[in-house]
């Protein structure tokens, strides 16, 4: 009986051994293929991250974006992870009228081309993925720009001036219906779906090669994108509504189907209340709590110190932020509904604050991802599609066609 016992003990300490390998093995290769394979990121909110930090475009310009403590991108972290080309966004809140978002969107363009002008050695701007390809031969990380909410498109005009400016997606609305469709989070439905003149601006965007963008959109909005865009389409920076069911941001299983038939990739949100309803769930059981803490501390929650005083408070309470698992929980899902073709990362780092989940909290840990879809079973091509395979394919296509 003992020596069963012994031998018992012998073999799983084995087991624990070998595992332990398989699983430094994951990482290992995770780690080569994030930096053998061009990596593209469809959303980071860096340059509205810098505005609100009062980012100054002068000759005093020093480290941000090289290394800094600050937020969730730098060249130093985006190194570790592999990261090659993140889209700038430029965001326009809602609250924006035309004339002002495109003197924001005009701002925040400038700032992206000055830190590539100022960091040459680091950056390049890109407008198309053969440019991203040239500029990742040569070792740096090229930044091409997304606009997030198509306020600044007054006339349609205006979607070739913005192309011709480094934009190559436009997010067609945010949080608001806006002149070009209704929001997600809007109840207000003015539209309906599209408005006239949004129907014009997706297919003029499709005629200039610039990405059509369905993530903020109402589910009205989205069935009327697929039905009229001559071309494939992403949502940028979205996740599966399966697991947030009431969260129509995301975008449901029959959305995202249908994107798959129409060629198109959604590229995945790392923000935890994107990812799971259960810590949608607890982050309001808390809200209580979080308020008596502000009131306690004198503190208005826009106030500039609220930011720390909230990682402080949610540096205890583990439960609210999802887990690495959880995204490659919705790279599952829509691997399973539109196929291995039709998905991408579209993490959201620097826009959604302190809610990025355990593994996942800034642009040195993409490896970490990739070591859980490869215990999943994903293989070598299957990653290459997902870090820059699918997007470029889709890009291709939109500028093949605006070429024709």
């Amino acid at each position: 009986m003992k020596k069963l016992s012994l031998f018992l003990i012998i073999l799983s300490m084995a087991s624990c051994k070998v595992s332990q390998k398989t699983t430094d093995d994951y990482a290992k290769k995770a780690d080569e293929y994030a930096h053998k394979y061009i990596m593209v990121d469809g959303h980071v909110d860096l340059p509205y991250r810098l505005k609100v930090k009062n980012f100054q475009m002068s000759k005093e310009f020093t480290g941000i974006p090289l290394e800094t403590k600050e937020g969730d991108f730098d060249f130093k972290r985006a190194r570790k992870g592999g990261l090659d080309a993140p889209f700038m966004s430029i965001y326009i809140p809602s609250t924006y009228d035309t004339k002002g978002a495109q003197l924001l969107a005009d701002s925040l363009i400038n700032m992206v081309n000055f830190i590539a002008k100022e960091k040459s050695d680091y950056f390049e701007t890109a407008k198309s993925p053969a440019e991203i390809k040239a500029i990742f031969a040569k070792g740096k990380i090229a930044l091409p720009m997304g606009m997030e909410n198509g306020s600044p498109i007054g006339e349609l005009s205006d979607v070739a001036k913005y192309r011709a400016k480094g934009i190559s997606y436009i997010t067609l609305t945010h949080a608001k219906d806006n002149r070009i469709c209704d929001s997600s989070y809007d109840t207000t439905k003015t539209w309906k779906g599209l408005s006239p003149f949004g129907k014009d601006v997706v297919k003029v965007m499709a005629n200039e090669g610039v990405l059509i963008d369905i993530s903020h959109v109402s589910d009205d909005t989205f069935y009327q994108v697929i039905d009229i865009a001559p071309v494939p389409i992403i949502a940028s920076h979205s996740s599966s509504r399966k697991f947030t069911p009431d969260f129509q941001r995301n975008m449901s299983d029959d959305m995202i189907t249908k994107l798959g038939k129409n060629g198109g990739v959604i590229m995945v949100n790392f923000g935890s209340t994107f990812l799971s309803n259960e810590v949608v769930e607890y982050r309001k059981s808390l809200q209580n709590e979080i308020k008596a803490l502000f009131e306690k501390k004198g503190i208005d929650r826009k106030d500039p110190s609220a930011e720390a005083v909230m990682d402080d408070f949610f540096a205890n309470h583990p439960l609210a932020f999802a887990d690495v698992k959880k995204v490659a929980d919705h790279v599952d899902n829509i691997v399973k509904l539109a196929g291995i073709d039709h998905v991408g990362l579209g993490s959201d780092f620097d826009g959604v604050g302190n809610s990025l989940p355990t593994g996942l909290k800034d642009v040195a840990d993409y490896p970490n991802l990739i070591t859980e879809l490869l215990k999943r079973g994903y293989s070598e091509s299957d990653i290459e599609k997902l870090c820059s395979g699918n997007i470029f394919r889709v890009w291709e296509k939109v500028l093949a066609y605006a070429g024709k």
